[in-house]
């Protein structure tokens, strides 16, 4: 396993264990959106701002290859669906581990909706991965969410500990769950899941300190850490904005620190 162990000190930081992700896979999603359109240029600017990983398509690996800068870890995403889909719940497997070992990734992620239509299938998908993974030393982050009609709401504590367990029943390193709002309800998430867990930035929120609120509370809780999408590479600062959430994940600022660092560069 010593293959796998090298790898997963290329998507943290080895210190603290713990770990600043930005995933740019929203364009099979929802399009080329903003902060997306020129992938190398959103990439240097989360890199600068102390991202350890970036997490993208394959198709997308070129158009963010950088030509120098500080390294940062690279996670290929094997999962998709687009918001057109008569079920947008469903992820299909589009890129197999070994394409996204010959593409130069330190891990691998995939998503799965448990509750969705399809959600065995997603999940037969995540055991074959995990096996995969296990046979070549390649760390694998799931995203775990809870969506579908037996789902009252997807941040919900008791669907989240569920979400977050699954993960670590079927083989991931690393899970990638929703926030549950509090400290006290994500330190159940936690308790529940014997590998790190680190929350989804999710949906655009209305100020930069609900953000960095959410990341200290989970990081209270015992999370791991923290995967920032929109919420970074949309922000008028991307560079800052990841700098900020590196200050609470890494470094144990506060909020308040934190929030008024990121108020200094205006």
């Amino acid at each position: 396993m010593i293959g796998k162990q090298i790898r997963i000190e290329r998507i943290i930081n080895r210190n603290t264990g713990k770990m600043v992700v930005v995933p740019m896979d929203h364009g099979t999603t929802i399009g080329p959106i903003p902060g997306l359109e020129d992938m190398r240029e959103t990439v240097s600017k989360v890199v600068n701002g102390g991202a350890n990983a970036i997490l993208m398509h394959k198709g997308m690996v070129q158009a963010g290859h950088r030509g120098g800068g500080r390294d940062v870890g690279l996670i290929i995403h094997l999962s998709a669906g687009t918001a057109l889909s008569p079920d947008p719940n469903t992820k299909v497997p589009v890129c197999s581990v070994e394409e996204a070992i010959g593409l130069g990734a330190d891990a691998i992620s995939i998503h799965v909706n448990v509750g969705a239509e399809t959600d065995a299938d997603m999940v037969r998908h995540f055991g074959e991965v995990s096996r995969t993974c296990l046979t070549w030393g390649m760390p694998l982050l799931a995203m775990v969410y809870t969506r579908g009609p037996k789902i009252e709401s997807e941040f919900d504590v008791k669907y989240v500990k569920h979400a977050a367990r699954l993960g670590a029943e079927l083989g991931a390193d690393i899970v990638k769950v929703n926030y549950t709002g509090s400290p006290e309800t994500f330190a159940e998430v936690v308790s529940g899941c014997p590998i790190p867990v680190v929350i989804a930035g999710g949906e655009k929120v209305e100020t930069d300190e609900e953000l960095l609120q959410m990341v200290a509370g989970s990081l209270e809780a015992g999370g791991a850490g923290a995967s920032i999408g929109r919420n970074a590479f949309q922000h008028a600062d991307p560079e800052g904005m990841v700098r900020a959430i590196s200050m609470v994940v890494h470094d144990g600022a506060s909020v308040e620190e934190s929030k008024k660092f990121l108020e200094s560069r205006r």
